[in-house]
């Protein structure tokens, strides 16, 4: 489900199905970083609306978490996020990152991150992109299930 007024107001009536949140985490920066990280936004974008697509009724798809990429306190920002998202009784969150840099704040979410590198699909044929975000995608998957079996 999207944040969107349909499926917002789908997950309202079926929340007890709903038990899974997915947060990309997307950085900004205004300096020669800029063009990287537009790309790896795209990415993660279309990536996020993959999964979403294929646990449809299962995930909702967060608003992404926009950050400044050298600010101190994102992880304080991103810790008030994941408090809101426990008390809306999610048992699930992911938080979807192309940010290597959140590999070392991981361990101060009591949520799960995943780390994927961002593909520039731009630099790809349309063919060749498709082929490689379904097989992105997969890999989620199957990350996102054994995780389900953990829990549940």
């Amino acid at each position: 489900m999207k944040w969107n007024t349909t499926d917002v107001e789908l997950y309202i009536t079926a929340k007890e199905y709903v038990d899974t949140a997915l947060v990309p985490l997307i950085p900004i920066s205004l300096d020669d970083r800029m063009k990287q990280l537009s790309s790896m936004s795209e990415f993660l974008s279309i990536l996020s609306m993959e999964i979403e697509k294929k646990f449809k009724g299962r995930i909702l798809l967060i608003p992404t978490f926009h950050y400044v990429m050298d600010d101190e306190k994102k992880v304080e920002g991103l810790q008030i996020w994941e408090r809101k998202l426990q008390q809306a009784e999610f048992n699930h969150i992911f938080f979807l990152t192309s940010d290597i840099n959140w590999k070392k704040e991981e361990s101060y979410l009591s949520s799960s991150l995943v780390w994927i590198p961002a593909i520039n699909l731009e630099s790809l044929p349309m063919e060749q992109a498709r082929e490689v975000m379904k097989q992105q995608v997969e890999q989620i998957i199957s990350l996102f299930m054994n995780e389900w079996k953990k829990k549940d």
